[in-house]
């Protein structure tokens, strides 16, 4: 059960950083494309 837990949460933390990342990339380049 503990090793279920775990996994999920491991899964959920590297979803959302990744997440995250790619919506931070993408609204940065809209807002250089924006402000050129």
């Amino acid at each position: 059960m503990e090793d279920g837990v775990i996994t999920f949460v491991w899964i959920a933390t590297v979803v959302s950083a990744v997440g995250c990342a790619v919506f931070g990339a993408v609204m940065w380049n809209k807002g250089g494309e924006d402000s050129k």
